[in-house]
């Protein structure tokens, strides 16, 4: 243990020598400081900011005065998706899936004000975040300092020394990695402070320290494969070339691929020719404001037996606020069976991207670092599910006071005559109906859970490295 601090201690004098390291250490400190300063206040910002909105948005549902119930289904309602505290660190597909969503009557809309499509000052880089910085920068700060823990002591002819006063190989290379694994540890303490102040904000501890522990691996197989490179290749000109061709492969170019063999390996069919079937479908299931549609016939005439009458004004109930009833249901049913398509083909489309992992840890730790933050695609999609069941329910309530509060023959006759109009207005307290709508992140099991296949390629990365390391360690060579 003594000589293997002793090799770590000798790194770190060299680095603190070196201008170059000390140099990209700083702006690599530099760079983590800022974003997380500036993605910490700005996620921060947003979820005051979507908390406030949403809280108004409630408040002016249930401030409109007396109206017809079906007013106030196309009134709508607004929800918001407010990001968890550790989407500061990596907001993930926050800034590209919309943040809210406007609920209304007959329709599932989309997700509106997606903030990189409003951003338009820096394109890609003002979204820049934290993790952004540890998966594309923090592995060139590992080769700066890594690429020379070998080759540089081969070149000074220093190697031969060590080996011939007997250090072996295997505790050289230990050595330097303990060296570089503790400027891995100094590395990641912007993120376990951005995972502290998560902590504090209410984002459970168990996936903060889980972000934490992925990122630390996912730079300590950077680290492998630089020390990995150094003892392998003679000249630090070599293994430098090397590892910045390595580093070009496994963050730009094989991601870039994966997303290309993705859309060729699982298609999507495009919006345009889907909405266009979805219309189709929709229009063969009646018009639910038409009580006389042949869609609604068979509804009708069991109404009309059950209540023994014949005609639908003799009913104690409003047909029209029924026929709005089944009509939306049938509506819906067809909505979401499209929305469940839809979600089955995006994630589809992630389970095959998600598999390149194997082939670079870049997409491993990208999304076991969405999933843990609480800003994947599975969360978008429980906010989607989430705000359909709210849309549904306040749909259905407002329909059935429609038909229980209003009679069928006012409503029939309300653009004519103003007293009937003014009968078919209901009380304001029946907008109370509306739920009030929270959107929680899933627990830290369920995060956890979704990013077991990415922990397993990283630990296959780093276990293969760590053996290659070990076996070139033995065969180590001035």
């Amino acid at each position: 243990m003594k000589r293997l601090r002793v090799i770590a201690g000798a790194e770190w004098r060299y680095w603190l020598r070196s201008r170059l390291a000390l140099g990209g250490a700083l702006l690599m400190a530099g760079l983590l400081l800022a974003t997380t300063a500036v993605t910490t206040l700005r996620m921060q910002g947003e979820a005051a900011e979507r908390a406030h909105h949403q809280a108004k948005a409630e408040a002016a549902f249930l401030a409109q005065p007396a109206r017809h119930p079906h007013r106030m289904v196309h009134y709508g309602h607004y929800v918001f998706r407010t990001p968890t505290p550790l989407a500061g660190f990596d907001p993930g597909l926050d800034p590209v899936t919309g943040q809210s969503i406007f609920l209304e009557g007959h329709r599932q809309n989309t997700p509106m004000f997606a903030p990189s499509g409003a951003s338009a000052d820096l394109g890609g880089f003002s979204w820049l975040s934290p993790a952004m910085v540890y998966q594309l920068f923090g592995p060139l700060l590992v080769i700066l300092l890594g690429h020379g823990l070998i080759a540089r002591e081969r070149e000074a002819g220093t190697l031969a020394t060590l080996l011939a006063q007997g250090a072996p190989g295997r505790l050289l290379l230990a050595g330097k990695a303990t060296a570089l694994l503790s400027v891995i540890v100094l590395m990641s303490l912007p993120l376990a402070l951005s995972a502290a102040l998560a902590v504090r904000d209410g984002d459970p501890p168990l996936a903060a320290v889980a972000l934490v522990g992925v990122y630390l691996l996912y730079l300590s197989i950077w680290g492998a494969l630089a020390l990995l490179a150094s003892a392998l290749l003679r000249r630090r000109t070599a293994v430098l070339a090397a590892l910045a061709t390595l580093w070009v492969v496994l963050t730009l170019v094989l991601p870039a691929v994966a997303v290309s063999a993705t859309s060729n390996a699982a298609p999507m069919a495009g919006k345009l020719e889907t909405d266009l079937v979805m219309l189709s479908d929709l229009r063969k299931l009646g018009d639910g404001y038409n009580v006389n549609d042949p869609a609604f016939a068979r509804l009708r005439a069991e109404l009309l037996a059950e209540h023994g009458v014949q005609r639908v004004e003799d009913l104690p109930v409003n047909l029209r606020g029924l026929v709005a009833q089944a009509s939306e249901q049938k509506l819906t049913d067809t909505l979401n069976t499209y929305a469940r398509a839809q979600m089955a083909a995006e994630t589809r489309q992630a389970i095959v991207l998600a598999s390149h992992g194997w082939f670079t840890p870049l997409l491993a730790v990208a999304d076991a670092s969405r999933a843990l933050a609480g800003t994947d695609l599975a969360h978008h999609h429980r906010f989607l599910q989430e705000a359909e069941a709210l849309r549904f329910a306040f749909v259905q309530g407002l329909n059935r006071v429609h038909a229980e509060k209003l009679s069928f023959s006012d409503d029939i006759r309300r653009s004519s005559d103003a007293q009937a109009e003014a009968r078919t207005r209901v009380d304001a307290s029946h907008w109370r109906l509306l739920d009030r709508f929270a959107f929680e992140p899933d627990a830290a099991c369920s995060r956890l859970a979704r990013s077991q296949s990415q922990w397993l390629m990283l630990c296959a990365w780093f276990a293969f490295l760590v053996g290659a390391g070990a076996w070139v360690g033995g065969r180590l060579k001035p």
